[in-house]
C-alpha cells in the first residue's frame, strides 16, 4: 500500500488574538479558496482564484487588496496571495462550518453525499458558532466529512496531509481511498456507482499509454476510469 507523500500530517495551528473582522459572504469564500490553493504550497494567483470562483480576474484583484488592508492576506508580487495567521483562522472557521454541515446533512437528515455541498455553502454563512458546535457534538465530533476531508477542530488545528491520487499509483499497487472533492455532484454520483468512497480499498490493474484510461479493481469488480477522474480520488 503506498504511503502519502508526507509521512507526517501538517497540524496547522491558529493563533488566538485580534478581534474578528466583519466579513461579507464573498470575502469568506475568497479566504476558503485561497486556503485550498495554498494547500499545494503555492501562493494563490489571481487567475487561479478567479477560475475557482468563476469570476473575472479584475474583480479578484480588488477583493484581494481589500483583504490585504484588513490584515487577512499578504500579496507576493508576481505570485499571488497568501493567508496571514488571522486569515487562516477565518478560513478554517468557515471550512469547519462547511464540513460539519455536510456531515450533519448526510448523517442526520439523510442527504446524498453528492447533494450537500451547495446546501452547506448556503448555510455556512448564516448559522451561529453555537449551532455548529451543537451539531458537532451531536455527531460525536467527527474527524472527517462524508467525502473524507479533515474537519478543522474547534481549537483551530487541522491534520491536512497532501495525498497521492489514484493516478499516481503504480500498476499492481493497492491503496485505501482517503477523500475526494465535494464540488462536482456528477462525479460523486459516478464514483458512488463504482463503489469508490472514502475507506474503500482499490487496486490499479492497468494503465493505458499516452494518458489513456486506467483499470481499477474495487473488490471483485473492475472499472475503467479516465485520468481526470483518477486525479480527483485521493488515496493513502
Amino acid at each position: 500500500m503506498p504511503s502519502a507523500k508526507r509521512t507526517k500530517p501538517m497540524r496547522r495551528g491558529i493563533a488566538s488574538g485580534s478581534a474578528a473582522v466583519a466579513l461579507t459572504r464573498q470575502a469568506e469564500d475568497y479566504l476558503k479558496t485561497i486556503y485550498e490553493i495554498e494547500r499545494n504550497g503555492d501562493a494563490a494567483a489571481t487567475t487561479l482564484i478567479a477560475a475557482r470562483l468563476h469570476i473575472a480576474p479584475a474583480s479578484v484583484s480588488g477583493m484581494v487588496r481589500r483583504l490585504a488592508r484588513q490584515g487577512l492576506v499578504e500579496v507576493e508580487r508576481y505570485r499571488g496571495a497568501r493567508l496571514t495567521i488571522r486569515g487562516r483562522r477565518r478560513a478554517l472557521q468557515m471550512i469547519r462550518r462547511h464540513r460539519i454541515l455536510e456531515s450533519y446533512l448526510v448523517t442526520r437528515l439523510h442527504f446524498g453525499w453528492d447533494g450537500v455541498h451547495e446546501e452547506a455553502e448556503r448555510l455556512e454563512h448564516a448559522v451561529s458558532p453555537d449551532l455548529i458546535e451543537r451539531m458537532a457534538a451531536a455527531l460525536g465530533h467527527p474527524a472527517v466529512d462524508p467525502h473524507g476531508a479533515p474537519i478543522p477542530r474547534a481549537d483551530g488545528t487541522v491534520d491536512d496531509m497532501r495525498l497521492r491520487t489514484v493516478g499516481d499509483l503504480a500498476v499492481g499497487r493497492s491503496a485505501r481511498v482517503a477523500r475526494m472533492s465535494d464540488r462536482d455532484p456528477a462525479l460523486l454520483r459516478y464514483l458512488g456507482e463504482l463503489g469508490i468512497r472514502p475507506g474503500v480499498s482499490l487496486r490499479l490493474v492497468d494503465r493505458a499509454p499516452f494518458e489513456g484510461p486506467l483499470t481499477v479493481a474495487v473488490g471483485r469488480m473492475r472499472h475503467i476510469i479516465g485520468t481526470a477522474v483518477a486525479r480527483q480520488v485521493y488515496v493513502r
